[in-house]
């Protein structure tokens, strides 16, 4: 075996200054988090204190609907995303086959699909009035449904199936990157002892690879939670659906608040179950985890295998669904391209681009608040900065609508008592509110890029700065964001993608009469007159490949290979 090296967490050490300046950026970072945590604490306490109590009336009707539901779901999905990305990210990573290349960053591409387009499109196409069973008619003379059997596409199995195709790259992105950390020692023992490929893969790599993969895994399910388009379209009754129908129909914002409770339970649940698998992880440094790696020579029929297992999901989940949604934005490119089409592409791009902004100044913020005094303190402070990326968006969204809500009804009681005016709505259902909203549920993911790229830059370099006389401030503006310029602009890009494809939290926030491309193409699908979304549809996907290829070239290049 090859010597190995234990890497530990450092742990906090001592921080790089001290003093008045250092308690400031302690303080924007606390007050930073407050605000961040604030829709959770909402949320909590709004169950717990409703208006009016109807969690019995749930527990009595339908919430154990949703339950079940939301449960049958998240298994399917979680299964689903399993095997597709466990095989896909092995084949790519350990064995040779035409169009290997290819597939090391096409897998990634349903990523850029939302769930809700896939669900819209697959429906326009296997529907009793599609072309697919048209065809299949005209082709056997079938008259009518009766006639012949048809899977249901807009059922839980549909939903689980859309779900699971646009999905999977959670965990073929985690679970490649810890094939390629592995090192090639391993895989050379298990070819001496005789093991094949896949002998190699259960045996050896998928349990070294466990963590990741349940990092991965988490991830899916809690976006699978947190769908609203595909169950709503499908008619599924998930606890996102549940929500939504307590709230918009039955007008009762503490019963909402009791399920968000509940889906929160859901969250911490999973993230729990997440931190426990890798509970006696350590992690090691092996030598020649930098050698290059050697993959397995198969046979063609095995080769022809592992193209089917990268293939399918490329095609079923990106090719088809881009394909067919250009095919429509040409047919209807007249009807589509219209002041309204415009005028909610222009509203998609100003929220998504404020909001990737404002998380961007915050996480540099938070970030180089623990650069500078990395205590625990300040660990707690980043992880509950990042509360908001675990929380479903229409959770976040309750968390969110009470305390604006409650401010304005303050400040507009106050006003008309003082001075005989009326305020309005200051803060909620304006767009300050999505902005607010899109703010606290991508921080993690800007934070914590910013977090792990200042963890490279050398302390040396803050202590030769603040013996030329620099503040901390002019340290990281002079010397620190200039060195971060690719971190902050991978990190700006995936969050504009992920605000331009959210769906649930802007459906509840958006101001009256105002739509993004998401909530235009939900209302266009709610209408059956999925055409005429394909072009705003067309749109989200293709925002969401830049960041792809980002983060393929960034995976790839962590190992040479032969």
């Amino acid at each position: 075996m090859t010597e190995t090296t234990a890497v530990a967490d450092p742990g906090p050490t001592q921080p790089l200054l001290s003093g008045r300046t250092s308690r400031r950026w302690i303080v924007a970072a606390t007050v930073i988090t407050a605000i961040v945590a604030l829709p959770v604490l909402s949320v909590i306490f709004l169950a717990f204190f409703p208006e009016e109590n109807i969690w019995p009336h749930l527990i009595d009707t339908t919430l154990p609907r949703y339950l079940v539901t939301t449960l049958k779901l998240m298994i399917g999905v979680g299964a689903l995303t399993l095997v597709i990305g466990l095989s896909s990210a092995w084949a790519v990573t350990m064995c040779e086959f035409p169009g290997r290349r290819f597939f090391e960053w096409a897998m990634l591409l349903p990523f850029a699909v939302p769930a809700y387009v896939i669900a819209y499109v697959y429906t326009s196409l296997l529907d009793y009035a599609g072309p697919v069973q048209r065809g299949l008619r005209e082709l056997f003379g079938w008259q009518n449904a009766s006639d012949y059997w048809f899977p249901e596409i807009r059922s839980l199995e549909g939903a689980m199936l859309m779900l699971g195709l646009v999905l999977y790259p959670y965990v073929y992105l985690l679970a490649r990157a810890a094939f390629l950390e592995q090192s090639p020692s391993l895989f050379s023992v298990s070819r001496s002892l005789g093991h094949s490929a896949l002998s190699t893969f259960f045996r050896v790599v998928l349990p070294i690879a466990r963590p990741a993969v349940a990092v991965g895994l988490s991830l899916v399910l809690m976006e699978t939670l947190n769908d609203f388009g595909t169950v709503d379209f499908f008619a599924v009754q998930t606890l996102t659906a549940g929500l939504f129908d307590t709230w918009m129909n039955l007008g009762n914002l503490g019963g909402a608040a009791q399920i968000a409770t509940t889906m929160l339970v859901f969250v911490v649940i999973l993230v729990s179950l997440e931190r426990y698998s890798r509970r006696r992880q350590q992690q090691f440094a092996a030598r020649d985890n930098r050698d290059p790696i050697r993959r397995f020579t198969m046979s063609f029929p095995r080769q022809l295998i592992c193209l089917a297992v990268c293939a399918l999901p490329v095609i079923f989940g990106f090719i088809i669904p881009a394909g067919t949604l250009g095919l429509y934005a040409w047919e209807y490119f007249e009807e589509s391209w219209n002041p309204d089409f415009l005028e909610n592409t222009l509203n998609s791009l100003l929220l998504s681009g404020s909001a990737a902004f404002t998380t961007l100044v915050i996480g540099v913020i938070l970030a180089y608040s623990r650069r500078l005094h990395n205590t625990r303190g300040m660990q707690v402070l980043l992880r509950l900065s990042s509360l908001g990326y675990a929380m479903p968006g229409a959770v976040l969204a309750v968390g969110v609508i009470v305390p604006l809500a409650g401010f304005d009804n303050w400040l507009d009681g106050l006003l008309r008592d003082s001075v005989g005016i009326s305020s309005g709505l200051l803060l909620s259902g304006t767009a300050f509110a999505l902005v607010f909203a899109y703010t606290v549920r991508f921080l993690a993911v800007s934070a914590g890029s910013v977090e792990s790229a200042l963890q490279k830059v050398t302390p040396s370099m803050d202590m030769a700065a603040r013996s030329m006389g620099h503040t901390p401030g002019k340290t990281l503006l002079r010397v620190h964001l200039p060195m971060l310029r690719g971190t902050l602009l991978t990190a700006a890009l995936v969050v504009f993608v992920d605000c331009m494809k959210e769906l649930p939290a802007t459906l509840i926030l958006r101001p009256f009469n105002f739509e993004t491309l998401a909530t235009y193409v939900y209302q266009f699908a709610s209408d059956e007159r999925l055409f005429h979304s394909a072009l705003p549809s067309l749109i989200i996907v293709l925002a969401g490949i830049v960041p792809i290829i980002l983060m393929s070239r960034s995976i790839s290049n962590t190992r040479a290979m032969t």
